[in-house]
């Protein structure tokens, strides 16, 4: 039963309320025109909660803007939707058109750093964010009572004599909710064993980010990824104000997991005037055992990275050294879950903050 301006209704007591669901929310389908983003796919979403998304088709049914009640929740680069057409692989290409957004996918045979793995050159955390989405269905329907909107296509990695692997992804959300939901399959259709690496890189921005804000998660351990990293690794939860040259910080972290093996992290800023806000970070440790904390305060690029993952992000040559690599045999499909929610007000921050505080507890931290 969608709740909104505070108020629980029916499908019934709503539908008398207005001419059609769309005054309140939904979902549509639109493209964008001009510059590198022309004929780029997008996917509104409105869930009349102020939970407010931007889904791109044209870009792997990646999330790009996403706001809640007008306050924006992602950081976003100045490339914008790039169209797929320009990618660049070779090298840190990858970054040229990386918009950033809430939700960018790294995949889905490599993640990380460039590297030469097996003879084979590798760009800069995959291919997968700049494949366009095939087999789109973009819709929405009563459930009982409950207004469900959702988008969902395919996309392929292909090279002829290596990978054919397939994403079918679907993200959704429910009218008068403050949380959407990404559900991901992939599949190796090729003959071949094939190298998988998967990371979801999920990037909040001010005001979520600024200085003060917290990253908030039930952990075990951490490890720097470098020197940089080590040497603030004090202060490794703690958003630094904006800085000229500042270096990206990268913290390894094991996660604790709830009674179900949920897993949950979040960017918090308790010192918004009025309006503490933040989001949170849900999934399946057993199906994402990896997570990457970003920390990126420089000017313009002020982000903070929440990226859980089957692997780290210093390559696939370092995870085949270190034997970490995972692969996919033939005809192998592996299913990854995210929810990814708004926190508002000091009591659903706190509710949060226990939950998170009653995993590191189970511990003995």
């Amino acid at each position: 039963m969608p709740k909104l301006f505070g108020v629980n209704y029916t499908k019934q007591e709503l539908l008398e309320k207005v001419g059609d669901i769309s005054q309140i929310g939904g979902v549509r389908h639109m493209k964008l025109v001009g510059g590198l983003q022309d004929d780029v796919d997008i996917v509104e979403f409105r869930t009349g909660s102020g939970l407010n998304f931007t889904v791109v088709p044209g870009r792997a049914l990646d999330i790009s803007i996403a706001e809640f009640k007008g306050f924006p929740l992602a950081w976003r680069s100045a490339a914008g939707e790039v169209n797929a057409a320009h990618y660049e692989e070779p090298g840190l290409g990858w970054i040229r058109s990386f918009f950033g957004g809430l939700v960018t996918t790294c995949g889905l045979t490599n993640v990380g750093a460039p590297s030469v793995d097996d003879g084979q050159e590798l760009g800069l955390h995959g291919r997968i964010s700049s494949t366009p989405a095939d087999n789109v269905c973009v819709d929405s329907e009563w459930d009982g009572d409950e207004y469900r909107m959702w988008v969902s296509g395919k996309m392929r990695e292909f090279c002829l004599k290596a990978e054919n692997i397939v994403l079918k992804r679907k993200v959704s959300a429910a009218l008068g909710q403050r949380k959407l939901w990404i559900d991901d399959t992939v599949t190796n259709e090729s003959p071949r064993r094939t190298p998988h690496m998967f990371l979801y890189h999920i990037n909040a921005g001010f005001p979520v980010v600024d200085a003060g804000s917290e990253f908030v998660a039930g952990i075990l351990d951490t490890k720097p990824r470098d020197v940089d990293a080590q040497a603030g690794i004090e202060r490794f939860h703690l958003c630094e104000p904006p800085t000229v040259g500042y270096n990206e910080n990268c913290y390894y972290h094991d996660m604790a997991v709830d009674s179900n093996g949920y897993a949950y992290s979040a960017v918090i800023n308790e010192n918004l005037p009025g309006s503490p806000l933040g989001f949170y970070v849900k999934y399946k440790k057993n199906q994402l055992p990896n997570f990457t904390q970003w920390k990126m305060n420089g000017t313009q690029e002020y982000v903070v990275g929440m990226e859980p993952a089957n692997c780290w992000v210093e390559g696939r040559a370092t995870e085949r050294e270190h034997g970490t690599l995972q692969f996919l045999e033939p005809g192998e499909s592996r299913e990854y879950n995210i929810e990814i929610g708004v926190l508002a007000g000091s009591d659903e921050i706190s509710e949060f903050e226990n939950l998170v505080f009653s995993l590191n507890r189970k511990v003995g931290l």
